[in-house]
């Protein structure tokens, strides 16, 4: 029992450490919302879904989760958030990175936008994050496959959810 719980504390850990990247991931669809400039970053290479205001909010909501961890110490975070503010544009960029990455990568397999590209669609802006903050915290292999598998599975419940408050277009 005492290594199950052991266990499902380093996942929290491991999702706590993350936070600022799913914040940056779930930021930009909120943008449709707004009604002043928000121009696409690239649509021929990108696609429409990529947007200027989109990209800057992921980065900020990024910056912001990592300022209030360091507001927020927990002695069982993976890091020292003493430098949250560098610590935030690293998930921050990471995660809008790798999201922008994937979706070029979309386009030029003739994958219409919107449409599912799984796993990638799921995992893109974990692992643009992750590359960004390699070596600032102790995480082994399995701990990167514990933050994937979490990932896929929150990315997809989270969506659902957008998808039935309206904040989504697809389910995926």
């Amino acid at each position: 029992m005492l290594i199950l719980a052991n266990a499902a504390l380093h996942v929290v850990r491991l999702l706590y450490f993350m936070a600022p990247a799913y914040a940056a991931n779930m930021a930009p669809p909120f943008v449709r919302y707004w009604k002043g400039w928000n121009r696409p970053l690239s649509r021929r290479w990108l696609g429409e879904h990529k947007t200027v205001i989109g990209l800057g909010l992921g980065v900020l909501a990024a910056v912001a989760v990592a300022f209030a961890q360091s507001r927020v110490p927990w002695s069982g975070a993976l890091v020292s958030y003493h430098d949250w503010a560098g610590l935030g544009l690293r998930f921050g960029v990471g995660a809008m990175a790798g999201d922008a990455l994937k979706s070029f990568a979309k386009r030029r397999c003739g994958i219409a936008p919107g449409a599912p590209w799984v796993p990638w669609d799921q995992l893109d802006f974990a692992l643009g994050a992750l590359t960004l903050v390699w070596g600032r915290a102790p995480l082994a292999w399995v701990d990167v496959a514990t933050i994937l598998v979490a990932t896929v599975a929150g990315h997809v419940l989270v969506n659902h959810i957008g998808y039935w408050l309206g904040i989504r277009d697809v389910k995926w």
